[in-house]
């Protein structure tokens, strides 16, 4: 597929030459407290596009020393860069995830993914079996300044590969429509990251201002957000 072949080509590692290595703090910022928030402490994490695998060498470093992680991408270029991370608990694998027979996990991250996929309602009607918990994370790229921008869409389509701009609304019906059950989100605010990573760091003080006064009406006006979404 014309998709695929964006990652598996070595193209994406030439246009995201850091793979987003800079966001993974970020990120785990959110993922930990979504955990300890609902209780959650899996034994077994396997994270779906992982990339350069930064996110679980992170998570190994701040989770319990019994649990284990695996991470899959279809990258061979990413997958290179991750073995250098791996060990004992923290693996990675050049494979299709959706692919693979008789695994189960107890935790699935899907972070910054289903917005590259042709398909991604078969996607996630494939990797709902394969654990009792998922959590996702989604760029909400729809928004009232980003439609008055125009270009940004094709911006974001052609230099990280996102084929499906969301809203929270889009996300979480495409999660029930595909049967998952969600359980908890929370907006991901892109301006907490370093202002070094910031694509538009003139919005940071508009959108901080305006998220601590009205979350959604911030992000559907201004933009500027992620969502992480826990289902099962």
């Amino acid at each position: 597929m014309l998709a695929e072949s964006l990652y598996t080509s070595g193209k994406y590692l030439q246009t995201n030459p850091t793979w987003h290595i800079e966001e993974s703090p970020w990120k785990v910022s959110h993922i930990l407290p979504m955990l300890k928030r609902h209780h959650l402490e899996p034994k077994t994490v396997c994270e779906v596009g992982c990339g350069v695998g930064e996110v679980l060498r992170l998570l190994q470093a701040n989770m319990s020393e019994e649990t284990t992680f695996w991470g899959y991408d279809i990258s061979p270029q990413a997958i290179e860069r991750c073995e250098p991370k791996a060990n004992e608990r923290l693996h990675f694998k050049l494979a299709d995830f959706t692919q693979e027979q008789d695994v189960f996990f107890d935790l699935i991250l899907v972070l910054d993914v289903i917005e590259h996929l042709e398909d991604y309602f078969r996607f996630l009607r494939a990797i709902k079996p394969k654990s009792q918990y998922k959590l996702f994370h989604i760029p909400l790229e729809i928004s009232v300044q980003g439609v008055l921008r125009g270009k940004i869409f094709l911006r974001n389509r052609d230099v990280h590969g996102h084929l499906h701009p969301f809203t929270k609304e889009t996300v979480l019906r495409t999660l029930e429509d595909t049967g998952y059950k969600v359980l908890d989100y929370s907006y991901c605010p892109e301006y907490e990251m370093a202002a070094s990573v910031l694509q538009t760091r003139l919005m940071k003080l508009p959108r901080k201002l305006f998220f601590r006064l009205h979350q959604d009406l911030a992000v559907r006006i201004l933009g500027g957000a992620r969502i992480l979404v826990l289902a099962e």
